[in-house]
């Protein structure tokens, strides 16, 4: 199949690059076998647009339909793309008989942004993904003509290149890594403080990211360095108890080997168990499980290593991939996808 991926490729960052969703997905097109058209729309509309941004909209909108004239793809999958129009989309469907259109969204569903994303493509795109599962917030997006789906956040072998559940204990420079970048009165914040006083004096050393103070790291090989310095990862998000919701920063800490810790509120014992991931309620629950396998390495070693397996196996973007294209084009299942069950129509 041949497809067209519209994103937010991070040229402009010049190798600083993040392992998002969409670059999963992409490795997902080539081990598929598939023929990729990659087209970064906000990079081109900044290089385009000589600093202007209402001349940079313009030229890229019709540099994406010149695009899909040229490579004719079967599938379009767009990102967040708020540069990319639905007249355009019309254009390309003109252009390219035939052609299915999806829109993939990966921030929680609970804030107005991805909600307004998802109103503007509704009746535009034969198909809408997102990271958030659940009928309240997918369904208001139905339209009769489209389907509405979960979709988790991809991994991919190239993109989580690490292993650190092959590693010993005393390989490692931290015990506990988190990243965030929380604003005021993000809950997130108070977790992270009642953690912090809950670890004091003991044998564990945490990292923070991003917040407490220290710079955020957000792409690069200097992020690929913080995930390698890491035994155990945590895993919360701005909004607790949100079902399967995560930011990708699960693919890259479960999908690197590391130990990590989820909230049990957001459902993800839908796929994995507690020998592939560790499950808390609270910090205090939290904090006695840190400290158990901070104390038994060979059993963070064999959690960690499960956790890497399974979410390669469950969540590759191969895989991912493969339940987008046959739920865009309405095809039955190829295999039971665990999460089929979150498909709107």
């Amino acid at each position: 199949m041949r497809i067209l991926l519209v994103d937010n490729l991070l040229i402009r960052r010049y190798g600083k690059l993040r392992m998002g969703p969409g670059r999963a997905l992409a490795c997902g097109a080539i081990r598929g076998n598939h023929r990729l058209c990659e087209f970064s729309d906000r990079d081109l509309a900044r290089y385009m647009g000589l600093g202007c941004r209402w001349l940079g909209e313009r030229l890229v909108n019709a540099a994406l339909v010149k695009t899909a004239r040229n490579f004719r793809p079967d599938a379009v999958l767009l990102g967040h793309c708020d540069f990319i129009r639905n007249a355009t989309l019309d254009a390309i469907r003109a252009a390219v008989p035939g052609v299915r259109i999806a829109h993939f969204n990966v921030d929680p569903m609970c804030d107005p942004h991805p909600q307004a994303q998802m109103r503007e493509r509704m009746a535009s795109c034969d198909a809408l993904f997102a990271t958030t599962a659940g009928e309240r917030w997918l369904r208001p997006f139905v339209t009769g003509r489209n389907v509405v789906a979960y979709m988790p956040n991809p991994a991919d072998p190239a993109l989580e290149t690490l292993d650190n559940s092959r590693r010993p204990a005393d390989d490692f420079s931290c015990d506990l890594f988190y990243a965030g970048q929380p604003r005021k009165g993000d809950p997130r914040l108070a977790f992270v403080e009642r953690l912090c006083a809950a670890l004091r004096g003991k044998p564990l050393r945490f990292l923070l990211v991003g917040m407490g103070g220290r710079p955020a790291v957000v792409g690069g090989a200097a992020y690929d360095d913080l995930l390698a310095s890491a035994k155990m990862g945590l895993n919360i998000n701005r909004y607790f108890g949100m079902k399967w919701y995560s930011s990708d920063r699960i693919a890259h800490l479960m999908g690197s080997g590391i130990l990590t810790a989820l909230y049990d509120g957001d459902a993800m014992q839908r796929f994995f168990s507690d020998k592939e991931a560790v499950f808390f309620h609270d910090v205090d629950d939290l904090v006695e499980r840190l400290l158990w396998f901070q104390a038994h390495d060979d059993a963070r070693q064999a959690v960690a290593a499960a956790g890497r397996a399974a979410y390669h196996a469950r969540f590759g973007g191969e895989r991912v991939l493969r339940f987008m294209l046959e739920t865009l084009f309405r095809r039955p299942f190829s295999e039971a996808y665990e999460w089929a069950e979150e498909t709107y129509a």
